[in-house]
């Protein structure tokens, strides 16, 4: 054997080499890429059912927030109805009250002192207020 034929042999045996793993290597990519593809389909078929799920959510929550709106803007309504009532309630029959209030304590004022002039054995001791309230309310005057 000559040397260009021991070089054509290792030429030979390497090129077999590499040939074999190339082989090796794509068939290993070639079971990778099917798994792959295995899962992207179950992927796929699990996936579209779940958006179709999550749109119909999506679609019910905002008719809920629609309908929570709608209340929120009735209450808004009854609450401004509520404080002019108020208003105006308190502006008609406050005033005419005050006054009636004051007409009878007036009246019986007159009466206890027109009593008091009559007969002043049945005029009522005037109440006495206990010591420490009469402290407290001093405190809180100044």
């Amino acid at each position: 054997m000559s040397g260009g034929e021991v070089a054509g042999l290792l030429v030979a045996v390497f090129w077999a080499i590499l040939v074999s793993f190339l082989a090796v290597v794509l068939t290993r990519l070639a079971v990778a890429l099917r798994a792959a593809t295995r899962l992207v389909e179950d992927l796929t078929e699990r996936a579209v059912p779940l958006l179709g799920e999550a749109t119909d959510t999506v679609r019910s929550a905002q008719s809920q927030l629609d309908r929570v709106d709608a209340i929120a803007g009735d209450i808004r309504e009854v609450t401004a109805n509520a404080s002019a009532l108020s208003t105006t309630v308190s502006s008609t029959f406050g005033g005419p009250l005050v006054k009636v209030a004051a007409f009878g304590y007036g009246v019986r004022r007159a009466l206890a002192r027109r009593r008091a002039v009559e007969d002043p054995a049945a005029v009522t001791p005037p109440r006495t207020v206990p010591a420490a309230r009469r402290a407290a309310r001093r405190s809180r005057r100044g």
